[in-house]
């Protein structure tokens, strides 16, 4: 059985959503971080147009306009799961962090070849041991 490994870009407070249901559904492993970026929000042209057209208001819409290269603060989200259980974890992550407004994110699955367990030596599936709970494991 193949792996896939599913990185989410998400908005910073959808966190702790993602956490809880991803646990709640047996995918007790994960990796987060704090990030920062930009999708590609383009500078709308009426805005431009308005500029261009009355300085005084222009000046009022310039530090808008400006932000167009800003990043914002997201979290970042590291799961490694069983191909079977793919699309359930991106099933979690679309209900849990999708709002249909700008700046909701990304999702990218990528397959992974190998995986370790560096305290066990644990191969592949052993390796990310999805399917069961902690308290097996321990």
């Amino acid at each position: 059985m193949f792996m896939q490994e599913i990185i989410a870009i998400i908005r910073q407070n959808c966190i702790n959503q993602v956490k809880k249901s991803l646990v709640e559904a047996g995918f007790y492993s994960i990796t987060a971080t704090r990030a920062i970026g930009r999708g590609r929000r383009p500078v709308e042209s009426e805005l431009l147009q308005v500029v261009n057209e009355d300085p005084d208001i222009g000046t009022e819409l310039l530090p808008t306009l400006s932000q167009g290269g800003r990043l914002f603060p997201k979290r970042l989200v590291y799961l490694v799961v069983p191909e079977d259980r793919k699309q359930e974890a991106v099933d979690i992550l679309m209900q849990c962090c999708r709002t249909g407004e700008s700046g909701d994110g990304k999702i990218f699955v990528l397959p992974v070849k190998e995986a370790l367990r560096l305290r066990t030596k644990e191969k592949n599936e052993q390796a990310i041991d999805e399917m069961r709970s902690p308290k097996e494991v321990s």
